[in-house]
């Protein structure tokens, strides 16, 4: 499961020299360094800039560092200007451990992602807790963000920071986990406003962090301990995944049926309690959904538990790219098409509406399944300019009436705000509708 600590320790003074010691904002340490400036770090930084935290942020893109200097915004939902307002308040971004010395709190925010072989990779967290663990001062507050199965905190990040700082963790400094609930392009639920769990190591870690996060975070909910934190965070994924997964499968249903699948949720979605909408889609994306009930899964296999439920959703999942493209081939060739040559144009390769992450998005799957018939697949996306199915890069089409009026079949992927149904209805080419964006305007369902 990822690197060794030692191989880790290696790997992340190899990718982070050490220079001389930088001080935070004002020359004095920072009461605040975030590790890891992406989707949940440059956020979380934002909110403490926003509170008056002196606060510094750490990360080994050279790209990020440099471009939030200039006050370019690398993260959808934390805007040019927002970023111009941090460097204003005397935040930096760097990507030399020397600020970690004498820092407060460090919260560590670094991406956790799945393997070749679809196992946790770690290493991310445990190169970036090793560098901390370097630094560490008696008294710090530490706290993981990061996704990861429920005993990391313990069990990886504490022996990590003990063994880099001579320091014992619940005497000599703080440590916590706070699991991060980024939903990106989500303008209702930020930082600010969205309860926050924490979990201590001790109760008085737990008492620290609280302390902490009550500076610019308006709701506290303040787990038994760590490992709750930790699988709180992977519940609330999982439980959507399950719940996507059923939806999926009833819409696979419904269709042999003969059953309109979105008559039905919308029925259903009716009643005032006892059930939750979800809906039906290509399959699914992002960071959270696809990655963390695999951390959940893997880790209680290793424990001798066996998720059934996790199983069963897996497998319909992962087959939803491919009952898209079946869908695909059987529309062409209702109309007449070769699926060789045939031009398919997908609307839509984000994993979710009007945000620009590709991340795990199922139109790639989706797009190198078509291109394995000898389509010619192209894309229409006002958030992504580049597009890539393996190695090779997907044509983008930029005037969507043209691309629309020269497709033989269109599959729109995500109901962009940008696609007016009506529009698509009269575009005079077959559309397959993913999202039910498009339901009774007969066009041809999932």
């Amino acid at each position: 499961m990822g690197d060794s600590p030692q191989a880790a320790s290696a790997a992340s003074s190899a990718r982070l020299p050490r220079q001389t010691p930088l001080p935070g904002p004002g020359g004095r340490p920072a009461e605040l360094v975030v590790v890891g400036l992406g989707h949940v770090g440059l956020p979380l930084a934002r909110a403490a800039c926003a509170a008056g935290i002196r606060a510094v942020g750490l990360d080994v893109s050279g790209r990020v560092v440099s471009g939030l200097g200039s006050g370019r915004s690398h993260v959808g939902g934390v805007a040019d200007d927002e970023v111009a307002g941090m460097l204003e308040r005397g935040f930096h971004a760097t990507a030399d451990p020397g600020v970690l010395s004498g820092a407060r709190t460090v919260v560590i925010c670094v991406p956790t992602g799945l393997t070749s072989d679809g196992g946790p990779d770690l290493s991310a967290i445990e190169e970036a807790t090793a560098e901390v663990g370097r630094a560490l001062a008696p008294g710090t507050l530490v706290v993981l963000e990061s996704t990861s199965h429920p005993g990391t905190t313990e069990g990886i990040v504490k022996p990590l920071l003990e063994r880099g700082s001579g320091l014992v963790a619940g005497q000599d400094f703080h440590l916590a986990y706070s699991p991060q609930r980024i939903d990106p392009g989500n303008l209702e639920w930020g930082v600010e406003n969205t309860p926050k769990i924490v979990g201590g190591y001790t109760p008085e870690c737990a008492r620290r962090a609280v302390a902490f996060y009550s500076d610019f975070i308006r709701n506290l909910v303040l787990a038994k301990g760590v490992r709750e934190a930790e699988m709180a965070k992977l519940l609330e994924n999982t439980y959507r995944y399950v719940n996507i997964a059923l939806i999926d499968e009833v819409a696979l249903y419904c269709r042999r049926a003969g059953i309109d699948v979105w008559d039905v949720l919308h029925c259903a979605g009716t009643k005032p309690f006892g059930f939750g909408r979800f809906t039906p889609g290509p399959g699914v994306g992002g960071h959270c959904i696809p990655v963390d009930p695999r951390y959940l899964a893997v880790e209680a296999e290793r424990q001798g538990f066996s998720f059934r439920l996790l199983a069963a959703a897996r497998e319909v999942l992962d087959a939803m790219p491919g009952h898209v493209a079946g869908r695909v081939l059987e529309l062409l060739d209702t109309h007449g098409v070769k699926a060789e040559g045939a031009r398919v144009l997908l609307l839509g390769v984000t994993y979710k509406p009007d945000v620009a992450d590709t991340r795990e998005t199922p139109a790639r799957a989706i797009a190198a399944r078509l291109l394995e018939t000898g389509a010619q697949v192209g894309y229409h996306d006002p958030y992504v300019e580049h597009f890539h199915v393996g190695d090779a890069p997907l044509p983008r089409s930029t005037d969507l009436e043209e691309a629309l009026g020269t497709a033989d079949l269109v599959v729109l992927l995500q109901p962009h705000s940008c696609y007016d149904p009506q529009a698509l209805s009269r575009c005079g080419r077959p559309v397959l509708d993913t999202r039910g964006a498009l339901a009774g305007r007969l066009v041809t369902p999932l």
